[in-house]
């Protein structure tokens, strides 16, 4: 579902912490629970959408940069519920290869979207704008090493779920020996 098709009705604080709380049961080596989360509503929402349009503005060549990109940076949110920013904080311990915080800090936003879903929560995982640039991880104060995930647009909508669709079958993707 796009955040395009969210209708504006709010979602409780409560029931969001609902959500985070699940990715927190999600599996991680050496229990370094990588995952942490900037959760945006209301007016500082509001702010993210024109902060995300002024970062890609600002950080963007000029021969790429486009209007229509910065007006829909700017207005992704406005029938957003809740933005959740999500990022794997690296931990100290070198042993745990980055590639397992990674898979541990996407577990966990798995979880978040399996129990929107199950709430009837619209969800949107998105990597778009300016998601994996250091002007963001710079606006977050994250480390050199963090990274970040993705934006979690979280919402309700008017229209019903559709069936998710994969271009290759199952049994493509399962070798039984």
């Amino acid at each position: 579902m796009s955040w395009a098709k969210m209708n504006g009705q709010l979602i409780a604080d409560e029931t969001i912490t609902r959500l985070l709380s699940l990715a927190d049961w999600a599996p991680t080596h050496g229990r370094t629970e990588p995952w942490y989360f900037f959760v945006y509503s209301g007016e500082a929402l509001k702010q993210f959408g024109k902060t995300h349009a002024e970062l890609y503005w600002r950080h963007t060549t000029e021969e790429k940069r486009t209007e229509a990109t910065y007006e829909k940076l700017l207005h992704n949110v406005d029938k957003t519920s809740h933005l959740v920013i999500a990022v794997m904080k690296r931990g100290h311990n070198e042993k745990i290869p980055v590639v397992e915080e990674i898979a541990a800090a996407s577990a966990a936003i798995q979880n978040i979207l399996l129990g929107a879903t199950a709430l009837g929560i619209s969800s949107f995982w998105s990597t778009g704008g300016m998601t994996h640039s250091h002007a963001l991880k710079e606006h977050l104060k994250l480390g050199q090493e963090d990274i970040v995930m993705g934006l979690i647009y979280l919402g309700h909508t008017d229209e019903p779920a559709k069936e998710g669709v994969r271009t290759i079958e199952m049994a493509e993707k399962v070798k039984w020996l």
